[in-house]
């Protein structure tokens, strides 16, 4: 399975791990729909699926540096074309 290295300019730690890099698999559809289950806004939807992407908890992603945040985006709408 294809998987793309996203080095953070911000790492952030969450439960004691420092993360500085995130691994971002390739998307399934049901990724998109599991990620919508959880109902909130279509934020949240996009964090849960991030964070499933890139197998780490929900909170890592919610505390990313915005220009991460951002790469993170890039990386997925790419996996898209």
């Amino acid at each position: 399975m294809q998987k793309e290295k996203i080095v953070l300019k911000h790492p952030v730690t969450h439960q004691g791990t420092e993360y500085t890099e995130l691994s971002m698999r390739r998307a399934k559809a049901r990724d998109s729909r599991d990620s919508q289950r959880g109902g909130g806004t279509a934020a949240d939807s996009e964090f849960r699926l991030m964070a499933n992407l890139c197998e780490v908890p929900p909170e890592v992603i919610e505390e990313l540096d915005m220009a991460d945040y951002v790469r993170l985006q890039q990386v997925y709408e790419g996996f898209l074309s």
